[in-house]
């Protein structure tokens, strides 16, 4: 992982590929993977550890 003010990189885990993220991430936050346009969960700050978000179902107040 290196990081400048803005930007972090980290791994994709999805293709294994660096990408490019905003620095100020938070646990639990959704980003779009700029490689393969998935949605993956923040699940560490430190290191920055991500994973595929799951997918939500609709709740149609039931």
């Amino acid at each position: 992982m290196t990081t400048n003010e803005d930007t972090i990189t980290a791994e994709d885990p999805i293709t294994g590929e660096e990408i490019e993220l905003p620095a100020d991430l938070e646990v639990g936050q959704i980003v779009d993977s700029p490689v393969t346009g998935a949605e993956l969960e923040v699940i560490s700050t430190d290191p920055i550890e991500l994973e595929e978000a799951p997918d939500l179902e609709e709740d149609w107040g039931e």
